[in-house]
């Protein structure tokens, strides 16, 4: 019997140490690996100079890069829109088939062009365009004997339109093609009831969709549109390629006259990671939220 006891309690110390490793799988490693480095970070920020001051001069750009994500994505979202309701109008008539055949082509369009490209196009040949209609509905203006907005938009050029305008701008219009399809799955994830039911009642097709299949469809999207202002927000550091001092734009110039490459880049991406967990975080606190109701 005294030959088998060191046997029986290997097997129970086995059995208590399996467990514990389980739950050690369970745990959210990376969760603690990043908390840790962005202490690590905090901490070099608190207490090196190079860090401290790499850190003031970075975050100045803070309040160009939320300016830019915030207005472009609600110019994303009012393109999404409209362009996301003429991808579901129907074609039985000769405006429906145009808004579709419109929407369709803005959609399959600018989702083909690499993001940079857009901004470049649009700071560069849209933007110009834009002056010169500005300038044409201004000198009609005066031809017509009306001075005032006539001799204002006659005088417009493209050193009007700011370099941060124009990606806002272009962002803006990128994503409205994105926010479309998300709209789109929206909408034509209502049951199609729905609208017999409320046209059945005397609504007209604009009525139901804004009293009625509107309000359900962005309730369901609402956690892809989150997921899309957080990548608005990565993408708003393609700002910098135009001087735009941002964030980024910030770090190229702290490293060009520091050459601190390792600290300055490393905090960057220490603000960029901050400002993205925490709005995927409020993201997936609302997308529980709208589950639970």
């Amino acid at each position: 019997m005294s030959d088998d006891q060191p046997a029986v309690k290997d097997n129970q110390g086995a059995s208590r140490i399996a467990p514990s490793l389980e739950n050690m799988n369970e745990w959210p490693w990376w969760l603690i690996i990043a908390v840790f480095l962005g202490l690590l970070i905090t901490f070099l920020i608190i207490n090196n100079e190079d860090w401290s001051k790499a850190f003031l001069f970075v975050i100045k750009g803070l309040r160009v890069t939320l300016t830019i994500a915030i207005v472009g994505y609600l110019i994303a979202i009012f393109v999404g829109l409209f362009i996301g309701l003429g991808r579901v109008s129907g074609t039985s008539s000769l405006l429906g088939v145009i808004y579709y055949n419109f929407a369709t082509f803005y959609v399959e369009i600018v989702r083909g062009i690499p993001m940079l490209v857009i901004i470049m196009y649009v700071a560069f040949v849209g933007v110009p365009l834009v002056a010169q209609g500005i300038n044409f509905i201004g000198e009609w203006l005066l031809s017509i004997g009306i001075t005032g907005i006539g001799t204002g938009l006659a005088e417009v050029t493209v050193r009007n339109f700011s370099n941060s305008a124009r990606v806002t701008l272009a962002l803006g219009m990128a994503y409205g093609a994105f926010e479309a399809e998300v709209f789109r799955a929206g909408i034509e994830s209502i049951e199609k009831g729905q609208m017999e039911a409320a046209r059945s009642l005397g609504m007209s097709y604009g009525q139901s969709m804004r009293y009625i299949i509107l309000p359900q469809a962005v309730r369901r999207v609402l956690p892809a549109l989150g997921n899309d202002f957080v990548a608005i927000v990565k993408d708003s550091s393609l700002a910098s390629i135009l001087g735009v001092q941002d964030l980024t734009q910030m770090t190229r110039l702290r490293v060009a006259g520091t050459f601190l490459a390792f600290q300055t880049w490393s905090i960057l991406a220490f603000i960029y990671l901050l400002i993205t967990v925490s709005l995927t975080r409020i993201v997936r606190y609302i997308e529980r939220r709208y589950k639970a109701a």
